[in-house]
């Protein structure tokens, strides 16, 4: 990138939005409930007010989407190519969500670092699952996550996979040290128009968010006004001194969903979302 672009940071921290609204738990044990029940309080943060103006807030799509959502705390595997001492020791934690019913999720590449690290993921039930990175594509921010003994709700797609530009999105993820949030913004753009690299990561376009997300976030589902799944967290912008300008970047549903279904036998939602573009609704209004 050139320096007279802004520089990227993945999910660097910042201060926390005024005003922060609590969802109320359900009630009950986490432990005993079903995987589909949200049982966390969530925090909604709004840093960014979308053109229709006033106060927003989603606290009534949280129990439908929540489920989905899960945080990831990622642990490097012991191989006979490692210091034996270094293998099983955490090394990151970010935030994921689940595409298939079954115990698929998706996190960004760079939470999951590389392919057979080990995962143990907390669902909105409070419980925690183990897993395993089992396939990843540095080049685009995305990996796939296998659970073990997981059953329940994912993510559902918008179709046909995008969302006007100035329209309300949010997101769900776990900024480290604080609790689990949903932070509402809106969608500047479907195109960034060139690609980013971060180290050994990076994405060809994404997805341009008027949002501050924070460190822990990456890998976090992104949704529109209605709860419907359209993009993945990977990245927050700063300018050439580091600071924060309230922009975030995400991949596109429609690239997660090629990604998906090249690797696995794909549930028929994601299908059309991954023979789409983020300007498929702009083809469609135009016929």
């Amino acid at each position: 990138m050139t320096e007279s672009l802004p520089r990227l940071r993945a999910g660097r921290l910042s201060k926390i939005a005024a005003g922060v609204m609590l969802v109320g738990a359900l009630s009950g044990c986490a432990s005993n409930n079903p995987v589909d029940l949200e049982a966390r309080s969530i925090a909604i943060e709004q840093n960014a007010v979308p053109v229709s103006g006033g106060p927003v807030t989603v606290n009534h799509l949280l129990p439908a989407v929540g489920p989905a959502y899960v945080t990831l705390n990622v642990k490097e595997t012991a191989n006979a190519d490692r210091i034996p001492d270094v293998g099983n020791r955490a090394i990151t934690s970010g935030s994921g969500y689940v595409v298939q019913g079954d115990g698929l999720v998706m996190t960004a590449a760079h939470v999951a670092v590389e392919m057979g690290n080990e995962i143990q993921a907390r669902a909105g039930n409070g419980r925690v699952y183990s897993g395993k990175v089992i396939a990843i594509n540095p080049t685009n921010d995305m990996a796939l996550i296998k659970l073990r003994g997981f059953s329940g709700v994912s993510v559902k797609p918008a179709m046909p996979g995008c969302v006007a530009p100035n329209n309300l999105v949010f997101t769900l993820g776990r900024p480290h040290a604080q609790s689990d949030t949903a932070r509402i913004g809106e969608l500047q753009g479907r195109h960034f128009g060139r690609a980013v690299a971060y180290g050994k990561f990076g994405y060809p376009d994404a997805l341009v968010l008027k949002m501050d997300t924070k460190k822990g976030e990456s890998g976090g589902p992104l949704f529109d006004s209605n709860g419907r799944f359209i993009g993945m967290v990977v990245s927050t912008l700063t300018d050439a001194n580091g600071n924060l300008i309230n922009v975030a970047h995400a991949v596109p549903s429609t690239a997660i969903a090629k990604f998906l279904c090249q690797q696995t036998s794909c549930e028929p939602q994601w299908v059309p979302i991954a023979q789409a573009s983020v300007d498929k609704c702009d083809q469609v209004a135009s016929q």
